[in-house]
């Protein structure tokens, strides 16, 4: 007897689940539970996924819907793992709970390198993992060193092919395989949870989209900065009819300014405000049912997803500001925000910075930020570095790193001791706040 446990904390992950699931990639068995986390940061005031408009299209993939957070309480889903010698007893407690008995287990986490993913899978120690990703992060690196009793025990990486070409690199140091969701059943599936989910007024046909983001740099200033070049952007691009989707947990003057920019523009903005925390439409329902000539963001996944799956036409901005401020270079939003900047087309200008081979830049930035971890990219890095780069390139790529790593576009010698120079390195620092204030 197998039961498989699917742990998703969002309805987005849920739906990429069912699709899975729809398209055959879950061999059948006899049971399966979907382990619902809500790892809101006041999860008791918040609705978990399964209370969400849209979800009952979900339900009827799984067995069961289990609350990890009612299982864990009062620990908090996103802190809390157990101690190695406490495993055994939180099995014994888990299986009585949720009456596995003595069933084989087949586990499906989200990021496998935090919690709740750390501590399903090290309570439930013989089973295997499988592991997917509902955005961007899959093509980026292992974020550290992962545990290899827990990194050989993962079977798959499942992920929705985003971007055609480029396989991604997580988890890639213990052999673990990519397996992309059908496009098709990822569709099917959104289509359904939009006809579950009452939509928000939208009194425009055709219009731009703009989806505000967290930005990993966080800063409330930088995301409402980030709206209004979105705004200016689209409107300077001929669309007169604009529609904001806020980023979660905006606060609700947090589009004041926003609307007093389009009355200066004229133009006619629409702010799909929440009517609940947590309730925002999916990208992919308003993909659907809006059909936007436009979609513009930072380095949000939706425009990906809407370009790949939806054949939607996309923008970016910010991308390069966003990617100064990301620290350490080794943060797991390096490589997302780097294919936003070079393949999707700046919104100001319409201009693409296509690299070559979006394959071997990922390749080469997976290595700069995990060089201890992807030891065996290092050929192919210095191979792509010494093709030579082009401008767009260079800028993911600090002349700083490739020195301390000895690979191509670095400092020689002599250059790379001056580099350490404190005087100098206050200069540069100097250097770089004076360009990004005259950009401002």
């Amino acid at each position: 007897m197998t039961t498989q446990i699917f742990c998703a904390s969002t309805l987005h992950g849920a739906a990429v689940l069912a699709a899975a699931i729809d398209a055959g990639c879950f061999r059948p068995v006899r049971r399966r539970i979907l382990l619902v986390g809500n790892s809101a940061a006041v999860p008791e005031v918040s609705p978990a996924l399964d209370e969400l408009p849209g979800f009952d299209a979900l339900r009827d993939r799984f067995d069961e819907v289990l609350s990890w957070n009612a299982a864990i309480a009062p620990f908090h889903p996103s802190g809390w793992s157990p101690r190695p010698g406490d495993a055994p007893l939180w099995e014994r407690h888990l299986r009585r709970l949720w009456r596995l008995g003595d069933d084989d287990l087949e586990l499906t986490v989200e990021s496998v390198e935090t919690p709740p993913a750390t501590a399903v899978t090290g309570i439930f120690l013989g089973a295997p993992v499988h592991v997917y990703e509902d955005g961007l992060a899959g093509y980026g690196p292992t974020g550290g060193k992962l545990d290899p009793l827990l990194g050989t025990r993962v079977r798959r990486l499942l992920h929705l092919g985003l971007v055609p070409g480029v396989r991604p690199l997580l988890l890639t140091e213990f052999g673990v395989e990519a397996e992309v969701v059908p496009d098709d059943a990822v569709r099917a599936v959104f289509r359904k949870v939009g006809a579950a989910s009452p939509l928000p007024a939208v009194p425009h046909r055709a219009p731009a989209l703009l989806f505000g983001e967290r930005l990993p740099a966080p800063g409330a200033a930088k995301e409402e900065e980030a709206g209004l070049r979105m705004l200016r952007g689209a409107a300077g691009r001929g669309h007169r009819a604009l529609v904001f989707v806020p980023p979660p947990g905006a606060p609700a003057h947090a589009s004041v300014a926003l609307r007093s920019e389009a009355g200066r523009l004229g133009v006619e903005l629409t702010v799909l405000e929440p009517s609940a925390p947590g309730q925002a439409p999916l990208p992919e329902t308003l993909f659907e049912q809006v059909r936007p000539a436009l979609v513009v963001g930072c380095a949000s996944p939706a425009l990906f997803t809407a370009r790949q799956l939806y054949g939607l036409d996309v923008a970016s901005t910010g991308t390069g500001e966003v990617l100064e401020g990301l620290a350490p270079f080794e943060h797991r939003d390096r490589v997302p925000v780097a294919l936003a900047h070079t393949l999707l087309p700046e919104l100001e200008t319409g201009l693409t910075r296509t690299p070559g081979d979006p394959a071997r830049l990922v390749t080469a930035l997976g290595f700069v930020a995990q060089p201890r971890i992807h030891a065996e990219l290092r050929a192919a890095a210095t191979g792509y570095l010494a093709d030579g780069l082009t401008p767009a390139e260079q800028e993911l790529f600090p002349r700083r790193r490739l020195t301390v790593l000895g690979l191509p576009g670095g400092l020689p010698g002599r250059l790379a001791a001056l580099s350490r120079s404190p005087v100098l390195r206050r200069a540069a620092g100097r250097a770089r706040r004076l360009r990004r204030t005259v950009r401002r």
